[in-house]
């Protein structure tokens, strides 16, 4: 048998990608996390209704949150598949539902991502600060403090960020699953603090088993993220993306489903002083170390879940980058492959966000999960119309199970919309259509610049065109030498000009000028603008114009030499000389052409010689 010709090396820059369990670890903290408040959710609304209702329907909403999951998990795993580049709800909606359903389904998963980066810090400190009261003044730069590990973990690299977080997501799904064995072999819970349900049996109607859903339903947030950020992931992409969708899946309706039962049997009910996931934990394994240290994971947890948002947020961004519908350096990527300016963006909105809300959860919570219906939402009814059109094998159980999902999300986006306007949830209303108006301005203007710039057209034949070259100088230097050789090299015939103040000192400073200029003798005159006013572009200006109207080149262009700084700190050494001269020219004289020459301080000096 003849040997197997080795496989060739993977890209270099493979290894800053994720593999399914390092994108588990990034991508899926949002949703497992979601165990912490989803089942917290459902029993609050629930126990409106009594402990009869607690006891009778936690179970069956659970399930039915959980059959939505699936349908998302299934959902998602064809959107990973059809879409392998990205986007989840925007590129579905772009291919199936058209430009505008696309865009409000983007704005929609901006404004979720910024708002879960907020929650799970907010989230995260509130449950450190509920085990040290003392810490509570300080709860918004416990914020922040935590927002800027995570960013900054998140521009040192997907991957890498994705490593630091892998063991606390495992000691989580460990925690969470002990707890709910303990739970179950337990014949009688330990005694633990619960708060008080009224025992007097009220209606359970529709209307409040439909809001106890929409509730749980915060559970899903961030099931979407994985599509989002295929490209994220190793190669082959699409498969491992796949992976770790199924992998989230099973995971998360295996917790939800045994939180429920264990919720059931223990009949817990909602506190103001002690959470749901607390209570269970406190009856399944008691007031002890290993209590503390659940509660300690779950409380990181809780704040590294913004990091989901780090992750799909700058994919989904550089994916409208490319469409034209945000500014293009968000396709940008720096080393280590990161779209570091989606992650500076999303980490100053949510550090905004926390800000204002003075680190406060609930001051959050009403706004959050309503933009990731809107985009599962649109995703399924996309991927409906996707099935439509390709009429493969089995393509109507398919569509049929689609339907079905973008039947439950919508009516959970309304009940959640409807039940919190007031609360908040106005303010999304709000800020989606204001997204959207603007990712629709930003493709306007490229979109006119491309016109202008006749972008993939073949222009005319290029003609040589003869140039006019002004150079603005304020004393002998390097500087100028290089400043009049490249004008030498570059116009047809060139001027210097010199701007004198009208007072003494001056006068003396550009008379010098001059006799220094008639021994260097370049071969370029030297012409003095006077200003009366110590203005520098004013003058230029008004000199430009009257050359405007008598320059017989084709061009009149104005070259600008200044210095580059060696270092980023080091131009607050230097003037501004070359920006104020910019910015009157383009505001006074906008026919002209202006370059801007900036040369290094070690390249001035090695070609002087």
């Amino acid at each position: 048998m003849p040997d197997r010709a080795p496989a060739p090396p993977a890209p270099a820059d493979e290894r800053y990608k994720l593999t399914a369990l390092e994108g588990l670890a990034a991508l899926s903290l949002d949703a497992l996390s979601s165990v912490a408040y989803g089942p917290q959710a459902i029993i609050i609304v629930l126990a409106t209704a009594g402990l009869a209702a607690l006891h009778h329907y936690t179970l069956p909403v659970t399930l039915a949150i959980v059959l939505l999951l699936a349908v998302l998990v299934v959902s998602y795993r064809q959107v990973i598949e059809a879409f392998p580049g990205g986007g989840g709800a925007y590129a579905v909606s772009k291919a199936h539902l058209g430009v505008r359903p696309s865009l409000i389904a983007a704005a929609s998963l901006v404004v979720d991502y910024v708002l879960n980066a907020a929650v799970g810090v907010s989230a995260g400190v509130e449950a450190l600060t509920s085990a040290f009261p003392a810490l509570y003044p300080d709860r918004v730069w416990l914020c922040l403090g935590v927002l800027a590990f995570i960013t900054a973990a998140n521009l040192w690299g997907v991957a890498e960020s994705a490593r630091l977080f892998i063991t606390p997501t495992i000691l989580f799904i460990a925690g969470m699953f002990a707890v709910i064995i303990a739970g179950l072999l337990r014949t009688h819970p330990l005694p633990f603090p619960q708060g008080s349900v009224s025992s007097v049996p009220a209606t359970v109607g529709v209307l409040l088993l439909l809001r106890a859903f929409a509730s749980g339903c915060s559970a899903l947030t961030g099931v979407e993220a994985i599509a989002n950020a295929v490209p994220e992931f190793r190669l082959p992409r699409a498969r491992r993306a796949q992976h770790t969708e199924v992998g989230l899946g099973v995971i998360l309706g295996l917790m939800l489903i045994g939180i429920a039962v264990v919720a059931q049997k223990y009949d817990a009910k909602p506190s103001a002083t002690t959470t749901t996931l607390a209570q269970l934990t406190y009856g399944a394994i008691g007031h002890n170390v290993v209590f503390y240290a659940i509660q300690l994971i779950t409380t990181v947890l809780l704040a590294l879940a913004a990091n989901t948002s780090f992750g799909g947020l700058p994919v989904l961004a550089s994916l409208l980058a490319s469409d034209n519908f945000l500014p293009h350096l968000f396709f940008l990527r720096a080393a280590r492959q990161v779209h570091r300016y989606g992650v500076v963006v999303l980490a100053v909105a949510a550090a905004l966000l926390l800000i204002a809300s003075r680190g406060d959860t609930q001051a959050l919570v009403p706004l959050f999960a309503i933009g990731v219906f809107v985009g599962f939402t649109l995703s399924q009814a996309g991927m409906v119309r996707h099935w439509r059109s390709q009429r493969g094998s089995g393509w109507l159980g398919r569509a049929i199970v689609n339907g079905i999902g973008a039947v439950f999300t919508t009516a959970a986006l309304v009940i959640e919309l409807v039940s919190k306007f007031t609360e908040g949830a106005w303010l999304v209303v709000i800020v989606v259509p204001g997204l959207v108006l603007t990712f629709s301005r930003i493709h306007t203007v490229y979109a006119r610049m491309g016109a202008a710039l006749q972008l993939g057209q073949l222009p005319a034949p290029p003609q040589r065109r003869t140039a006019l070259v002004v150079v603005p100088v304020s004393g002998m230097s390097a500087l100028v030498r290089e400043g009049i050789s490249a004008a030498l090299s570059l116009g047809d015939e060139v001027i210097a000009v010199v701007v004198c103040y009208c007072d003494p000192e001056d006068d003396v400073a550009t008379a010098r000028l001059h006799e220094q200029w008639a021994q260097w003798h370049p071969g370029v005159p030297l012409i003095t603008l006077h200003s009366k006013q110590r203005q520098l572009g004013p003058p230029v200006v008004h000199y430009l114009r009257e050359l405007a109207q008598t320059n017989r080149h084709d061009e009149l262009v104005v070259l600008i030499p200044e210095v580059q700084a060696a270092r980023p700190w080091q131009r607050v050494l230097h003037n501004q000389r070359g920006f104020v001269l910019e910015q009157a020219i383009q505001h006074g004289a906008p026919g002209v052409v202006i370059c801007r020459l900036r040369y290094r301080l070690t390249e001035i000096s090695s070609g002087s010689g």
